[in-house]
């Protein structure tokens, strides 16, 4: 109870207490044990010190006489005092609390039966201001302070006993017991209480209810009684239920069989039929298809035979004519750990109530809450299973409240007391049973229930080993069939006589019974086997079928629109999200920090004179930029890896509802895209600034942003497709590593095995790799564009490019032509292929050369045929070489020159070009662009040449419409006949792989195939 309400509690007891001659023992007592009741020792000692000072408590009698005197008095001024202190705390209490209050404050006063009408005029003005409305005030005046039943005769008082009501309006209910035990409905606010006048120990929630004292009969409470059945909340407020929903339901499971993947058969047989407001259990030994039926019952699992209906309507090959009838409760907890009571049902209800506003929203979750006792807990995180902040049994009441809000006509649910106290198993059962009473058809596999538990059934279906169904009925009968079927004694009975208790184990050791070999021991055969069972099931039992309802199955739900799901699936994940304060931390902490490792690791002195570090001579540079991208693969897919895993139970409840797949994963996307962008920022502040990168932060962010949201695709597709996080971070090392072999940093592309390599381009086994794309893109972007470099790349394309022609092409080509002329004067087998080959090659390459002067008057088809080779027809050829070196030295010079204007432009304008080189420019990454470690400039191959040297500055000639395919760094590509930057086009190319995966995500394209195959290996196995 608040300290609000104590508070007013105590005064207001205070105020009448005093009246008529003040406070007597037994209205302190009574005060006492209220305050035993609800505080700790201390807080008991502070509270009656309060009292006592509101009613000047003293134990002398001369003084207590002198209060006798002044009570007229004090009555008047107490009587304004009561009015002031109930407006007061009027608009700070609930209608509930006011009426704990007031049933409080009448008990104080029949406590010494002191019902003066000076008290009870107090107390009427109390009930006046708390806005209790007449007749309900009378209602609970008489449950209190009456001590006959007689007297009670009000339509919201039900008597338990066992000899019947004297009164015209009231209930009965009936009891075997001494005395009454008395119900009070207050309608107003849906609120019962309970007092027993009687000499039997009856106990409530396990504590002994003392005679003629008032107790909250809230949500499942249980009164047990000596000889008779237990009490139950849901049974009782039955009575006081005038209009149970009109719910017009028929549930038929006719002739289902399923077989397992394996081809096992899991179920056998099952016939099913119910309509409304039962609560039906489902029992079996291990492994007999208890969850199993459940799943198929429930339309997750499709049978092998049969159907299953409702309303007529196929749950599997109809289910849209379904959508929201069915509820589905899982055994394990399928609850956003991160979240909060409240938001976890809040958010749900927003994915089942479009356009509900938002007060309505909030009221109708808050009710949902109150009435399963979880409003006082709505705010607490509801914690994982290590991490407890709720109790299990608020967690098992929570998962129903997620399928309650919507009001499915049929719920499923599996185990809801596997894990739970006794006394919570039977909170939550209770709650089922209440449902039920409310037109409710729910199903629910039980496992060793309690007696108490078991009786609350209306059905038991009991499965055994086999999935062979042996019992469909009464819970009690199950006991006396299978007594009556091993012809045991006292097979008539199926409950104690004395304490009524049933015991549903008992069922089970008749069930699986074993045979005693001839030295009194028990073997493994049974003395009834599962079909023997079957058997005797099927000649006792016929199925009753309820009436078939023809109308569409009751609904309550309205799905909103793709876009909202999508809105509200983000935010409820981002609020989980930003509440595991450990998971942020970690996630926002690891970017920079691994920045900070790699930067520092790699930062040195590498200058000529050694004294200070240089952006320029860090030789590092190049590997860090792979490192960078490793990380951000690595960071993307730990970030999204168990993503899907960890919904997968929340997906499997929120199935029912029919919501957008493509929602789900678009809020996923969002979310994940969001913490790349954050992680990638961190990564390249820290790293730039330790490492004076300049100019080059986003375009280096973009690429790191754009290779971990490919992260993030894959990741979730891996998500998807396994069960295990385990075995998803064990798949981490063989997504990363290839990505690390195929970038074309740690193995050059030309030196690769023959079977995948391609010489002179990019094998099409790394253009799979976003490493690849993603390491050429950062590499050339920042050679080219840095702000030194930018000046001078145009001018360097054509220097390099004509230094290439000119110091080795020629020569190249002069070579050809030498070995063509020295087989015209020296001709000899050996060497005829080759000069073949020479001259197709020089065919092909000297038309490409520039310029073409000289050559047009030349047939090169004629020229170049070994077999009309003459010395003339040469000699134009080496002259024409010599004018292309020429030519292109000339191009060399030029460009050389051009260079020199620029840096003396660049100094007219005051910029020191060594320091901006020193700042901008990175000599390890230029040589690796450049290639100028290889030895070889160009390369022979099959009859091509291929330029191994300057590959940044050799801008590659399109080969078709659809030829992408370049030379590794190469500065431009081509593709439909457009030419590209490289850094733009590979950023495209990520971003196109990232939307195939994502498109197989949608379509779960790995998790089907992992599926088929797993399923071809079973039935391998079986076979």
């Amino acid at each position: 109870m608040s300290e609000e309400i104590l508070k007013a509690l105590t005064q207001l007891f205070a105020i009448i207490t005093k009246q008529d001659g003040g406070v007597t023992e037994k209205e302190r007592n009574f005060v006492i044990s209220f305050f035993k009741q609800e505080l700790d020792q201390d807080s008991i000692k502070e509270y009656l010190a309060l009292y006592d000072k509101f009613v000047e408590y003293n134990k002398n009698p001369e003084e207590k006489d002198e209060k006798k005197k002044e009570r007229k008095l004090t009555s008047v001024r107490d009587s304004v005092k009561t009015l002031a202190i109930c407006k007061k705390i009027n608009k700070t209490l609930t209608q509930k609390q006011k009426v704990v209050v007031l049933i409080k404050i009448l008990e104080l006063v029949a406590s010494d039966k002191n019902f003066t009408p000076q008290r009870m005029e107090i107390i009427d003005t109390i009930s006046t201001v708390f806005n209790i409305v007449k007749d309900e005030y009378k209602l609970i005046e008489s449950f209190v302070m009456k001590e006959e039943v007689a007297e009670m005769d009000f339509e919201g008082i039900l008597i338990a006993n066992e000899n019947g009501v004297p009164g015209a309006k009231q209930k009965n209910v009936h009891a075997e017991l001494q005395g009454d035990i008395i119900f009070l409905q207050i309608g107003s606010v849906d609120m019962y209480f309970v007092k027993y006048l009687g000499p039997d120990e009856v106990i409530l929630n396990g504590f002994i209810m003392k005679r003629n004292t008032v107790y909250l009969f809230g949500h499942g409470s249980t009164i047990k009684t000596p000889a008779g059945a237990a009490l139950y909340y849901s049974d009782l407020i039955r009575h006081f239920l005038y209009e149970l929903e009109d719910v017009k339901v028929s549930f038929n499971a006719i002739d289902l069989k399923y077989r397992f993947p394996n081809g096992a058969t899991g179920l056998r047989d099952i016939n099913i039929s119910e309509g409304p407001g039962k609560l039906i259990g489902i029992m079996g030994a291990s492994g007999a298809g208890k969850t199993t039926l459940l799943n198929v019952l429930a339309g997750i699992n499709s049978p092998s035979d049969g159907k299953v209906t409702i309303n007529g309507f196929d749950i599997h090959n109809d289910p849209d004519s379904i959508e929201g009838v069915i509820g589905y409760i899982a055994q394990d907890d399928l609850l956003i750990e991160e979240l909060t009571v409240y938001q976890n049902l809040y958010y749900n209800a927003k994915l089942c109530f479009d356009g509900m506003p938002e007060e309505e929203l909030h009221q109708r979750v808050m009710d949902v809450l109150t009435s399963l006792g979880l409003d006082q807990r709505k705010d607490l995180r509801v914690g994982s299973v290590l991490d407890k902040t709720i109790s299990g049994g608020q967690r098992k009441r929570l998962n129903i409240a997620l399928e309650l809000i919507r009001e499915p006509a049929v719920m499923f649910v599996d185990e809801p007391t596997s894990g739970l106290s006794s006394r919570d198993s039977e909170n939550v059962i209770d709650l089922l049973k209440e449902l039920s009473l409310k037109g409710k058809l729910i199903f629910v596999v039980i496992h060793q229930p309690s007696s108490d538990i078991y009786k609350m059934f209306d059905k038991m279906y009991l499965l055994d080993t086999g999935g062979y169904p042996i019992f469909y009925g009464h819970p009690v009968e199950a006991v006396t069939y299978f007594k009556r079927s091993t012809n045991q004694v006292d097979s008539e009975r199926g409950q104690c006589p004395t304490c009524g208790n049933v015991n549903p184990e008992q069922i089970f050791n008749i069930i699986e019974a074993k045979v005693v070999d001839e030295y009194g021991e028990f073997t493994n055969k049974r003395k009834v086997s599962p079909t023997q069972w079957y058997d005797m099931y099927k000649e006792k039992f016929s199925l009753e079928k309820v009436k078939e309802e023809n109308e569409t199955p009751p609904q309550s739900l309205n799905i909103p629109n793709k876009l909202k799901q999508s809105v509200i699936f983000t935010i409820r994940d981002t609020l989980s999200k930003l509440s595991n304060k450990q998971y942020m931390l970690i996630n926002l902490l690891e970017a920079p920090l691994l920045a900070f490792i790699l930067a520092f690791i790699i930062r040195y002195r590498s200058a000529p004179d050694g004294d200070e570090y240089i952006f320029r001579f860090n030789e590092n540079y190049p590997v860090y930029l792979m490192m960078a991208i490793i990380v951000a693969l690595f960071m993307g897919l730990t970030v999204s890896a168990e993503e899907i895993i960890r919904d997968r139970k929340i997906l499997k409840r929120e199935s029912f509802l029919n919501l957008s797949w493509n929602s789900y994963l678009l809020s996923k996307i969002t979310i994940l895209f969001t913490m790349s962008a954050i992680q990638s920022f961190l990564f390249v502040l820290i790293g730039n600034l330790i490492l004076e990168v300049d100019g080059m932060f986003f375009s280096m962010w973009g690429v790191l942003f754009t290779v971990s949201c490919f992260a993030n695709v894959l990741g979730l597709n891996v998500s998807s497709a396994f069960n295990s996080a385990v075995t998803v971070y064990i798949l981490i090392p063989l997504l990363i590593i290839p990505q690390m072999v195929l970038s074309g940093l740690l193995f050059s592309f030309d030196k690769l095995n023959e079977v995948i390599s391609t010489k002179g381009k990019v094998p099409l086994i790394a253009d799979v790799m976003v490493s690849r794309w993603a390491y050429e893109a950062l590499a050339v972007y920042q050679f080219k564009n840095n702000e030194y470099e930018s000046y001078y790349y145009t001018s360097e394309v054509i220097e390099r490019q004509s230094d290439f022609v000119s110091a080795f092409m020629v020569p190249k080509m002069e070579e050809k032509l030498r070995n063509a002329s020295n087989y015209m004067f020296d001709p000899n087998e050996e060497a005829r292929e080759q000069v073949i080959a020479d001259l197709a090659l020089l065919r092909r390459e000297l038309p490409e050369m520039v310029p073409q002067t000289g050559l047009e008057d030349i047939n090169l088809d004629v020229a170049l045929d070994i077999d009309k080779l003459n010395k003339e027809a040469l000699q134009s050829l080496f002259a024409y070489l010599q004018t292309v070196k020429e030519y292109h030295i000339e191009k060399f010079n030029e460009a050389s020159q051009y260079k020199e204007r620029v840096t003396f432009a660049l100094e007219d304008r005051d910029v020191n070009v060594n320091e901006l080189k020193n700042e901008s420019y990175n000599e390890s990454l230029a040589d690796l662009v450049r290639n100028l470690t290889t030895k070889n400039r160009l390369l022979e191959h099959e009859g091509e040449i291929y330029q191994l040297i300057d590959p940044v500055f050799n801008e590659p000639e399109s080969e078709g419409l659809l030829d992408y395919r370049t030379h590794f760094f190469a500065p431009k590509k081509n593709f439909l006949g457009v030419t590209v930057e490289t850094f733009v086009f590979n950023m495209t190319v990520i971003w196109m792989m990232s939307l195939l995966l994502y498109l197989a995500l949608y379509f779960e394209f790995l998790g089907k195939a992992m599926n088929f195959f797993g399923n071809l290996s079973l039935k391998k196995s079986a076979k």
